[in-house]
């Protein structure tokens, strides 16, 4: 089975419209425009005389901030260098079972880290027969009576790239059927923690269960790259043997300690989605042959009655606006973008130019 490509590329797409991508407006993205915050930079600063020095390789500090941060034992932490290195180790894991189910559509690196180990991957669907998109008991749905030998499950929540937030209750009573189960929550952080759904307070009652989360969305520091997994010490431990040393820098470990003490920022970042997402997933269903999909994360998909990949293509020539075409999902196909929820102005100009092109068609 062929893993989808990625796409949304700012510098592909600054050579298709012919200008810098300091000029582009990225929608493609989906990065909080709020951060990084202002203690982040401040921390960074504070730590450049640590990059004489190897970081202590068991990140002391930053595995206690996470844990504090979600009231656990710094034991069941493990930081990463970004999500997507903790989810080569979860790759591997997966190679030893006899199969792993992935519901579709799905984040394009999923299928990286499963690939590269060999991993037999069987894809759940959640797409219905009239098109439009199921959930994730849809997927799961007609599990086999006779669970294979050993069987894997990934999944995110919230879910990339249809932005559905599933809950606890839905996705606690698949957890007896599987050997190990991921739930990737890097979009989980855009919910205030009133309408969380994590799954981090059962980490201790499901020794198969690995969470996964990322401080680079949330915060705008992608270019730190720095994740982190909960999961019980003893796979942590196993992990810890299989990698690099040192794979997370001084200046992200230290960043991520700041930005997680910073409540006045993730009060800021939740107010701000709320109003933002609401008024621009309002405008999107006013423009004619759009049809965008209710969801708690930090973007937005919509189901368009024109090719995706051409209205990208004009938004790109004609005002310098990305957005992420789904062409890299193939049960999406050319009839669906995603965009991110950026500030109201910015999101003001998109909802023009799409206008625009709405009554130029």
């Amino acid at each position: 089975m062929n893993r989808p490509k990625h796409g949304g590329n700012p510098s592909w797409a600054a050579t298709v419209a012919g200008c810098p991508p300091s000029l582009i407006l990225d929608f493609s993205a989906s990065i909080s425009p709020l951060g990084p915050p202002p203690t982040a930079l401040a921390a960074i600063k504070l730590h450049i005389e640590t990059l004489t020095s190897y970081p202590n390789p068991n990140y002391p500090e930053l595995c206690q901030a996470i844990a504090a941060h979600h009231q656990i034992d710094p034991e069941w932490v493990l930081p990463g260098n970004g999500a997507a290195e903790l989810l080569t180790w979860a790759g591997w894991e997966f190679s030893k079972l006899n199969t792993t189910l992935l519901p579709t559509p799905a984040f394009g690196d999923y299928w990286r880290s499963l690939q590269t180990f060999g991993t037999r991957i069987i894809a759940r669907s959640m797409m219905m027969d009239d098109g439009e998109i199921g959930d994730l008991d849809f997927a799961l749905r007609h599990l086999p009576t006779a669970i294979p030998h050993s069987l894997g499950l990934i999944i995110n929540n919230p879910h990339n790239p249809t932005g559905q937030i599933w809950t606890q209750e839905t996705i606690l009573p698949y957890l007896s059927n599987f050997d190990l189960v991921v739930i990737d929550e890097s979009f989980m952080d855009f919910l205030p923690p009133s309408e969380q759904q994590s799954l981090v307070p059962y980490i201790a009652k499901y020794p198969n269960l690995v969470i996964l989360r990322s401080l680079t969305k949330f915060y705008s520091l992608p270019g730190l790259r720095l994740g982190y997994c909960i999961a019980h010490p003893d796979r942590l431990r196993k992990w810890q043997s299989w990698r690099d040393p040192w794979p997370v820098n001084s200046l992200a470990a230290a960043a991520a300690i700041a930005v997680l003490g910073d409540t006045e920022f993730s009060q800021l970042t939740w107010k701000w989605l709320a109003e933002a997402r609401d008024r621009l997933f309002q405008g999107l269903a006013q423009i004619p042959g759009l049809h965008p999909y209710p969801g708690a994360a930090n973007f937005i998909l919509v189901k368009s009655d024109r090719s995706a990949t051409a209205l990208q293509t004009q938004l790109l020539q004609q005002q310098q606006i990305l957005i992420r075409d789904c062409m890299s999902f193939p049960e999406l196909g050319d009839r669906f973008f995603r965009v991110a929820v950026r500030t109201i102005a910015e999101n003001d100009r998109l909802l023009a130019a799409l206008r625009s092109l709405s009554e130029g068609v």
